[in-house]
């Protein structure tokens, strides 16, 4: 997947928002909480999301998949790609689909009534 391929995936979940930040990297929120980064890990595309308790143990046994740099170091259970083709496309999006559907099931129920999730 590319940094492109990335974006416009992210950009189809619902109420999903783009902002630039941390050394240019490309960050996806939904209700202000992010689920999503593309940025750069050795010059390569690397891709970093949330995920579950025994995908945070599984993942990262991969070549090419690690727990995510800082996240991971606080508590936090994220992992990162960060070798190109180390995950296939089709497998990335599904992973980036349950981040998003982790991080809307923390949001408020006010909240996801307000952003229609």
């Amino acid at each position: 997947m590319t940094r492109d391929e990335f974006n416009t995936f992210c950009a189809t979940l619902k109420a999903a928002n783009h902002v630039v930040q941390w050394g240019n990297a490309d960050v996806w929120k939904v209700g202000g909480k992010v689920f999503a980064i593309c940025g750069w890990a050795d010059g390569a595309d690397a891709f970093t999301f949330k995920v579950g308790d025994v995908a945070f143990e599984v993942l990262p046994q991969q070549p090419g998949i690690r727990p995510a740099p800082y996240l991971a170091s606080r508590g936090m259970k994220w992992v990162q790609v960060h070798t190109p083709g180390a995950m296939s496309d089709a497998s990335l999006r599904d992973h980036i689909g349950t981040s998003y559907e982790m991080v809307v099931a923390k949001l408020t129920k006010k909240l996801r009534a307000e952003l229609g999730v």
